[in-house]
């Protein structure tokens, strides 16, 4: 089974976009929309399983996390990792700029049956801003590899 239809498939099933409620006192992860399969390497999309809106993306190859925060989508940098998981990603990434710090860790399942990717049942995305309350986001999702 290939990656890029369940990908597809699941982008047109995700709950409509609901605007994200920000209060300065909180960087409330809000959707980023429909991403495009990366043009080589391998990208982790990753819904909040409290709403299955697709709040993040994150590039193997351009080493960057995507994530809507305040309303404004941003790239933010890759920093130090920890563990390992299939396809390039690690257990456990840390991301900075744009004044914040994220966190994702993730579980990585590759399975028979599932080529140019894998799963992800579960993890979690922590977003910090200095002077702000910090979030922390369960996540699950879908990683597509381009071939």
């Amino acid at each position: 089974m290939m990656i890029a239809p369940l990908l597809a498939l699941a982008l047109q099933t995700a709950a409509p976009a609901v605007p994200p409620i920000v209060s300065a006192a909180s960087p409330l992860l809000g959707p980023i929309g429909q991403q495009s399969l990366p043009a080589k390497g391998c990208a982790a999309y990753l819904w909040s399983t409290a709403d299955r809106q697709l709040v993040a993306m994150a590039s193997v190859d351009r080493a960057t996390l995507r994530v809507s925060v305040g309303g404004k989508t941003i790239d933010l940098a890759r920093g130090a990792v920890s563990g390992t998981a299939p396809l390039g990603f690690a257990a456990s990434t840390e991301y900075r700029g744009e004044g914040m710090s994220a966190r994702l860790t993730m579980d990585v399942v590759q399975q028979e049956g599932l080529t140019a990717g894998a799963r992800v049942p579960s993890g979690a995305l922590q977003i910090d801003r200095p002077g702000a309350d910090g979030v922390v986001v369960p996540v699950a999702g879908l990683i597509g590899c381009a071939a």
